[in-house]
C-alpha cells in the first residue's frame, strides 16, 4: 500500500483485517471486519423491512455462492455477508492501523488510516462475530457508522464524547474541510496568494483530522466487547462496567 491508494489484491487480505470498497463514484466508502472464509461482517443502517436493510448493504438475499450470506438479526444493522456482495463490483482497500503521524497527515482522504494500533486477528474476529450475535446499537453517520464499527473491533476503542464526532476517520473528514475553510477565511486579508490560502486551509484540514484520530485523542477508552451494551445505554448493571485499557481490566462505577 502506498500514499495514494490502499487498494490490495483479495490474496492480500488476512482474517481479521479492516477492509473498504467505495460507493456512489467514491462519494463515501463501507467499512467491515474480513473474518475469513470469504466473509465480512459490518455494520449498516436498518430500515423498515429486512428488504431495505439488504438493499442498503448491497446484500443480495439470494447470494448464489453462500447462502448464509446477508445473515443478520432482527433490527440489527451488524450484516454477515460473503466479499462479493460486500464489495458489490467495486475495488477492494485494506485499511492501515499503527502508521505515523507523517503518514496520516499525507493521506488526502480520511477512513483510509489511523495510528491507532490494532489488536490482535483472533480478539478483532471475536469482536465481529460477537457483535454480529449482539448488535452495535443505532446506525449514525457521524458517530456510530460502518467505520466507527471496524475500528471498534480492531481497537476495541469508544470515544466517552457522545455528542461530538465518533471514531470515523471519514465523518471528520466531513466536519473538517468546512472547519478548516471557515477557520482560514479571517486570514485572508493576511495571505493573498491564492496559493498560499489554499495551503493553510489544507493544512488545517490535516490537523484537524489528526486532532480527531483514535489514536492520539484522549476521550476514548477501550471496552471488552462483552460490556459494550452497558457502556453504550444499550444495558444496565448494578455491578459495573468492565473496560479493558493498556492490557489490564479495571471496574467502572455506574
Amino acid at each position: 500500500m502506498g500514499l495514494l491508494t490502499n487498494r490490495v489484491d483479495r490474496s492480500e487480505i488476512k482474517p481479521g483485517d479492516h477492509i473498504y470498497t467505495y460507493r456512489a463514484v467514491f462519494a463515501y466508502s463501507h467499512h467491515g471486519i474480513f473474518v475469513g472464509g470469504s466473509k465480512v461482517v459490518h455494520f449498516t443502517r436498518v430500515e423498515g423491512s429486512s428488504d431495505a436493510a439488504n438493499e442498503i448493504s448491497g446484500i443480495s438475499s439470494s447470494c448464489p455462492i453462500f447462502p448464509d450470506c446477508g445473515f443478520r438479526l432482527p433490527n440489527s444493522g451488524v450484516v454477515l455477508s460473503c466479499l462479493n456482495c460486500f464489495l458489490r463490483n467495486g475495488s477492494l482497500y485494506s485499511f492501515e492501523y499503527g502508521v505515523s503521524p507523517s503518514v496520516f497527515l499525507s493521506k488526502v482522504r480520511g477512513g483510509t488510516c489511523t495510528t491507532a494500533v490494532s489488536d490482535p486477528p483472533e480478539m478483532v474476529i471475536h469482536r465481529a462475530m460477537h457483535l454480529l450475535q449482539n448488535g452495535f446499537g443505532n446506525y449514525d453517520v457521524f458517530q456510530n457508522n460502518c467505520e466507527d464499527f471496524a475500528l471498534y473491533c480492531k481497537t476495541g476503542l469508544l470515544t466517552l464524547d457522545r455528542l461530538g464526532v465518533g471514531r470515523s476517520g471519514q465523518a471528520s473528514s466531513v466536519v473538517g474541510a468546512p472547519l478548516a475553510a471557515l477557520l482560514s477565511s479571517p486570514l485572508k486579508f493576511l495571505i493573498p496568494s491564492p496559493v498560499g490560502m489554499a495551503t493553510v486551509t489544507a493544512g488545517m484540514y490535516c490537523m484537524s483530522r489528526y486532532a480527531t484520530d483514535i489514536g492520539v485523542r484522549s476521550d476514548v477508552i477501550k471496552v471488552a466487547v462483552e460490556d459494550l451494551a452497558v457502556n453504550l445505554g444499550w444495558g444496565r448493571s448494578n455491578e459495573g462496567a468492565i473496560v479493558e485499557h493498556d492490557d489490564s481490566i479495571h471496574l467502572l462505577d455506574r
